[in-house]
């Protein structure tokens, strides 16, 4: 597994919605990007900023933050704890 240095955190992002709340179904070409995940992995912190999120959070994070890594076939995104914006 991954294990984030400083204030990094590793996020499982949350699936793309397939179907409309009216039930329609979304094209590939027209999904956007999931804004929400799973914090995995967090790292200690910095001397001056310690760690506010904590493994098994759902976050809210910015559209484009972190670093897209793909491993064993799954995605996930590495990033600053500054680019979350909400713990859900």
């Amino acid at each position: 597994m991954i294990k984030p240095l400083a204030d990094r955190v590793l996020v499982e992002p949350k699936e793309a919605e397939t179907k409309t709340a009216a039930g329609l179904y979304i094209p590939d070409t027209a999904k956007e990007k999931p804004q929400q995940g799973k914090v995995l992995a967090a790292g200690p912190g910095k001397k001056d900023e310690p760690m506010e999120v904590k493994v098994g959070d759902m976050v809210l994070y910015g559209k484009y933050a972190g670093t897209e890594v793909t491993v064993d076939g799954k995605t996930y995104l590495i990033m600053k704890q500054s680019d979350i914006l909400a713990v859900l």
